[in-house]
């Protein structure tokens, strides 16, 4: 069974996509903060993570900087899920700002949120 750490501090959000993932035969874990999240792709070794950006003790952008520089973590397909979307509103804005950073290759999903359950469902099984 595929494993997928879903890093996101809103338990709603958590709860849905917890009961969709499970509902596809995925395996979940879960992390409340970036710096859980973290331990727990180290500790885990999923097969793809979900990021938001917003979090109350260490940003999405952060985590996902940390995950792409661990060589142990950088090859675990990451899915921006977030409802930060960049001017107006923007959800293809926000895509290119993040596709810009020098530092690290560009995430390899983007979904704004309010999620479209099957554009997400199809995205996940592409990545793996």
């Amino acid at each position: 069974m595929k494993k997928i750490l879903i890093i996101e501090d809103e338990q709603n959000v958590i709860t849905y996509l917890d009961t969709l993932f499970k509902d596809h035969g995925y395996g979940t874990v879960v992390a409340t903060s970036g710096d859980v999240g973290l331990d727990l792709a180290k500790k885990e070794k999923p097969d793809l993570i979900t990021l938001d950006i917003s979090m109350p003790d260490k940003s999405g952008i952060k985590v996902y900087r940390t995950l792409k520089e661990d060589k142990t973590l950088q090859k675990i397909p990451v899915v921006v899920i977030t409802g930060v979307t960049g001017y107006a509103g923007s959800p293809d804005d926000f895509k290119k700002f993040l596709s810009t950073r020098k530092s690290v290759p560009p995430p390899e999903g983007f979904m704004p949120k309010p999620i479209d359950r099957d554009a997400l469902i199809k995205m996940i099984k592409k990545l793996i």
